[in-house]
């Protein structure tokens, strides 16, 4: 009989292979999304991303329902809630990982939380703050398919959907204002990603973390 803490305590090789699948079950959506016959063909591994933001007000129906994690540090925990109420009222179902105050706490755990959503599949996409937004996009790109994107301005938003299929949005809260954010998220997730010649330069980024995956031989988690 195993030792239930054999279960509880996988090993290397095991951790490396869920994360090994969470990636293929990323690219193996891309690829659906890509089909000439996509468009037409019945799906049941979700909704699809909305052609443009719902405007405030406005909500979607229970099948295009989708979820996003939301997540910050002290620095831009108002600008979140904002943001998470927008969300809200636009129909999104909104997973706010903290911070909920301005006490001080460290921004690489939060972006990890809402990278995690991201990348198990729990939420489609994720969107996090901190004073610059540096830091956390850093943290969120550590973490084996996350695509995270650091955007200012609306075309820099959409361009990383466009072209960089970006599933994670950070954001400086003391480099931008609160309407300003607002209209990036709006831009960035009412923005599709657009294969073509960016779906194998997407790939190479993709390729690039397996290799040092297999590299480094572990995955901590």
């Amino acid at each position: 009989m195993s030792d239930p803490r054999d279960r509880a305590n996988p090993s290397a090789d095991e951790i490396r292979d869920i994360v090994r699948g969470i990636v293929d079950a990323a690219l193996a959506g891309d690829a659906a999304a890509t089909s000439p016959t996509a468009s037409t063909a019945p799906t049941s591994t979700g909704p699809k991303a909305p052609a443009s933001a719902p405007a405030p007000g406005t909500t979607q129906s229970g099948a295009e329902r989708e979820t996003i994690a939301i997540g910050a540090d002290h620095g831009g925990s108002a600008m979140k809630d904002a943001i998470g109420k927008m969300l809200t009222e636009a129909g999104y179902a909104v997973r706010d990982c903290g911070t909920h105050g301005t006490e001080p706490v460290d921004y690489p755990d939060i972006a990890h939380d809402v990278a995690r959503l991201v990348a198990d599949g729990t939420c489609k996409w994720g969107i996090i703050l901190d004073g610059a937004g540096i830091g956390s996009c850093m943290v969120a790109n550590k973490v084996p398919g996350v695509r995270a994107a650091l955007c200012h301005d609306l075309s820099s938003a959409r361009n990383s959907r466009e072209h960089n299929h970006a599933n994670v949005l950070t954001l400086g809260a003391r480099f931008i204002g609160e309407g300003l954010a607002i209209e990036i998220v709006r831009a960035w997730l009412g923005t599709a990603w657009a294969p073509g010649r960016h779906a194998a330069r997407v790939d190479k980024i993709t390729a690039v973390e397996r290799r040092y995956m297999a590299a480094t031989g572990e995955v901590r988690r």
